[in-house]
């Protein structure tokens, strides 16, 4: 499990995104190792790339952006989330358009691809991130905040001024010890309210959204005939978020992280002070002989958040 990952077997889809509402194909496909994540316009000329890194983030509007040169590809969380939660180390994403497809608004059909071609262990070991010291950034009373933790846990405290909304509660944790990313988490959709879709669409956001893949709500009540999938579906998918936001450091990490009404923005600007502040962390690479933290020793077949 210490070793790193790539795809078996190239895959792909097509799908349009949420906001620009334009249609794409997706296509996944191995990297070799220490490649880490990395997105190629295929219909831009000579094939541009971006990494998929916190430092390449240019946009936090409503979702991820990351953008080097003439290459910008959006919407990037929900699959970087996906291949987090599998453990994917390496991979291209070769994109057809601007933004990822939204599919069903959650990261589940990133999963079923991934799943369905199956992974591969590398030659050399995985790299971790291990905090050492806690780092805090905030911005008025919201707050995102990393602590020392032996294994992966995320806490997430939102407060919404919805009925639909807070009627499921307002903070959630989920630690990858004891928890399945692929069972609790990777099905959360995102969710978003008709009264700012008129707003959102002036803005050029939005354009591709439909209950086909987002939790839709009026004044009162969610719209969706089929309802929620999880009980705190909405917190979840922050952490959905907040999985594949972390993932732009392009390790996984071994440590606590905490948002408090925390989203795209300040969970970028976290992952930037985090490797701002260099005694913070450390970096921990696991000898595929010396056994694992035991949140981290799922072996390959399996589903199991693997960070």
């Amino acid at each position: 499990m210490n070793q790193q990952r790539t795809l078996k077997a190239p895959v792909k889809t097509t799908g349009v995104g949420l906001h620009t509402g334009v249609k794409v194909e997706l296509n996944l496909r191995p990297a070799g190792v220490d490649q880490g994540i990395r997105f190629v316009r295929t219909d831009l000329p000579g094939r541009p790339e971006v990494p998929a890194l916190a430092d390449f983030v240019t946009d936090t509007r409503l979702s991820t952006l990351i953008e080097q040169g003439a290459a910008r590809v959006s919407t990037v969380e929900h699959l970087m989330s996906a291949l987090a939660g599998l453990g994917v180390d390496n991979a291209w994403v070769e994109i057809s358009g601007p933004e990822v497809p939204i599919l069903d608004g959650s990261a589940a059909p990133f999963i079923f691809l991934l799943q369905s071609v199956g992974l591969v262990e590398q030659t050399r070991p995985r790299r971790y991130i291990r905090i050492i010291e806690p780092i805090e950034v905030t911005h008025g009373d919201k707050v995102a905040r990393f602590e020392p933790y032996d294994g992966f846990r995320i806490t997430y405290e939102g407060h919404f001024d919805h009925p639909a909304i807070t009627a499921t509660g307002s903070s959630v944790t989920v630690d990858f010890l004891h928890t399945s990313y692929v069972r609790e988490v990777a099905r959360a959709r995102t969710f978003g309210f008709t009264s700012d879709v008129e707003y959102l669409r002036t803005q050029g956001l939005a354009l591709g959204g439909s209950m086909d893949n987002a939790i839709v709500m009026d004044e009162f009540r969610i719209l969706n005939a089929d309802g929620l999938r999880y009980a705190d579906e909405f917190l979840r998918h922050k952490i959905l978020d907040a999985v594949g936001d972390l993932y732009l450091l392009g390790h996984p990490l071994i440590g606590s992280f905490t948002g408090i009404k925390s989203g795209h923005a300040l969970n970028n600007q976290a992952a930037r002070a985090l490797w701002a502040q260099r005694g913070a962390w450390s970096w921990v690479t696991l000898d595929p002989s010396q056994p694992a933290p035991s949140s981290f020793i799922e072996p390959l077949p399996q589903t199991q958040f693997v960070f």
